[in-house]
């Protein structure tokens, strides 16, 4: 499907004008050129220039252009409130800390500058009026839906070892596949990821488990995977000897993973869920396998796989929770489900049933009564929020004044909160202000300390 030249936004055009009326070839390269050609709306824009650096600052010396990476050839318009990074045309040199080029010449040659680049489908280019520049076959492999490296991707991905981890997550996200010699040597350098910040691969995890092929990436490349995070590795083929159980530890976590919906939270704790599995295994007398405590096992792991790479601490603390609490009994009944949404508060609540909904899809066709169960749960809670339930402190028709009023002090005060708390989550007091305070008076005994 050719480019619609209309599809660029209005400062990309603008700008690609700029630099041809000054001289210069200009183009949109890479991601945005691949989306475009996929139907996709482009998140961002690259272009690249036979503009020198000091040429395109030249042309843009009326705006605002941040010399975000010189050195490389990089600078960075900021179009109207878009910032669009410009780079000259250029060849990298050797890579000698698999991450950035140890120094970059220049070049006249738009072929030259695509030939650096990762995979076909990120190294072609596209400007009004000229076309699309598809020197490597790009275009092709979009139509037969393959990651395939530019040139020798032994190199490819020893210049940057986060490739490899690029070329699984465009797998996931796009739902191709890696050609065969790009998934080879994808294998034999991802070693290197070692050598890749904690910041970078997370990032890279975090899209491709977003994915809506994530689980099937998951089987297809755990020995990558497990560069990333080596814990993962016990579990592949790990039998359960269960008969709650139709796959392996690793099957059962990827076939899981993929029946969660795409946040990250939900992934990642769907990823990690099991993880403490191989390390609780015990077989029984009668040949099925136990995972005493296997839960706590997976919260420590989570936690220090999560501290590893970098992740924020609040998704951490989302996913440990989940994982915590992911194979909990969670009892039909309204006092037990008040209980709950006071623990875990609504929202990750309902994210746990969609845990607990994956968990058991990942266990097989058998277990679509523990999905059934989740979704009475998820009806039930639903009923009880709307009827505006008291779940906090804050939501008690009496505060500290009030008791106060009545004579408490000190803990005493606070336990008597709590208390008052209690008696309505449990569904044996309204929360009404007169009932409440009748509670308070008859339980004055321990007022003070």
């Amino acid at each position: 499907m050719p480019i619609d030249p209309n599809a660029l936004p209005a400062q990309v055009r603008d700008t690609l004008n700029c630099l041809h009326r000054a001289g210069h070839e200009a183009w949109i390269v890479g991601g945005c050129v691949r989306d475009l050609l996929l139907g996709r709306t482009p998140t961002d824009y690259d272009i690249t220039t036979s503009a020198l650096p000091g040429q395109t600052q030249a042309v843009f010396r009326d705006r605002r252009v941040l010399e975000t990476g010189i050195r490389h050839g990089t600078v960075t318009l900021l179009a109207e409130g878009m910032p669009l990074e410009i780079t000259t045309y250029r060849v990298d040199g050797t890579y000698s800390d698999a991450r950035h080029p140890d120094g970059v010449t220049f070049t006249a040659s738009l072929r030259e500058d695509a030939a650096r680049r990762d995979f076909t489908i990120n190294a072609m280019a596209y400007a009004p009026g000229l076309g699309l520049r598809d020197y490597f076959g790009g275009q092709a492999d979009l139509s037969r839906r393959l990651i395939r490296a530019v040139g020798d991707p032994d190199q490819r991905f020893r210049e940057d070892a986060l490739r490899v981890l690029r070329a699984i997550r465009f797998a996931a996200v796009l739902g191709f596949d890696l050609e065969e010699e790009t998934a080879g040597a994808a294998r034999r350098q991802a070693a290197g990821l070692e050598k890749v910040s904690a910041e970078r691969v997370f990032q890279e995890l975090s899209k491709l488990l977003c994915g809506p092929k994530a689980g099937q990436v998951l089987l297809a490349y755990p020995d990558i995977l497990g560069q990333v995070i080596p814990e993962l590795l016990p579990m592949v083929g790990f039998d359960q000897h269960s008969r709650h159980h139709c796959y392996d530890v690793y099957t059962h976590t990827a076939v899981a993973v993929d029946h969660v919906p795409p946040r990250l939270g939900l992934r990642l704790a769907m990823l990690l869920h099991d993880i403490g599995k191989p390390d609780t295994f015990s077989l029984g007398e009668d040949g099925q396998g136990h995972f005493y405590g296997h839960h706590r096992r997976s919260v420590e792991l989570a936690e220090e796989i999560l501290r590893r790479l970098r992740a924020p601490k609040k998704l951490r603390e989302e996913v440990v929770t989940l994982v915590r609490y992911h194979d909990a009994p969670i009892e039909e009944d309204p006092a037990r489900l008040r209980r709950w949404l006071h623990k875990l508060g609504p929202e990750r609540f309902f994210d746990l049933l969609d845990i607990q909904r994956g968990d058991a899809a990942g266990q097989g066709l058998a277990y679509c009564t523990r999905i059934q169960r989740a979704d009475r749960l998820e009806s039930l809670a639903r009923g009880l929020l709307a009827q505006a339930p008291c779940l906090t402190l804050a939501g008690l028709a009496v505060n500290g004044r009030d008791l106060l009023a009545l004579g408490y002090r000190g803990p005493a005060l606070g336990r008597a909160l709590q208390g008052l708390l209690e008696e309505v989550l449990a569904g044996r007091l309204p929360n009404e202000k007169s009932a409440l305070l009748q509670w308070a008076k008859e339980n004055d005994a321990k007022k003070e300390e």
